[in-house]
């Protein structure tokens, strides 16, 4: 395999990898309805701040999701509404082999 190549499926994995878990599919979901603050994902995922302010860094690091600061809040929303593409996908694939 070439240089370029394993690159593209290297940053294919870093994407996979910041989509590996629960909480951060729920992010990834709610973003897809609309922008969503720290404090509302706090409130819909059940945990404190800081663990998900680490899962919206690491999307943000991977380049799913994409933050704007407006005063004393920073806003969050998909930055590629594809990715919800891909859940659907998943979907499909867990119907036809009984895990949906």
């Amino acid at each position: 395999m070439d240089t370029r190549t394993l690159k593209r499926y290297a940053n294919r994995v870093r994407v996979l990898k910041a989509l590996a878990h629960p909480s951060r599919l729920l992010i990834v979901d709610r973003l897809g309805e609309k922008e969503h603050n720290v404090h509302e994902l706090t409130g819909m995922i059940g945990s404190d701040k800081s663990t998900v302010s680490r899962h919206l860094s690491i999307l943000r690091n991977a380049g799913v999701v994409r933050d704007e600061k407006r005063g004393a809040s920073v806003y969050y929303s998909l930055r590629c509404r594809c990715v919800l593409t891909f859940f659907s996908c998943t979907d499909a694939v867990l119907k036809t082999t009984g895990g949906a």
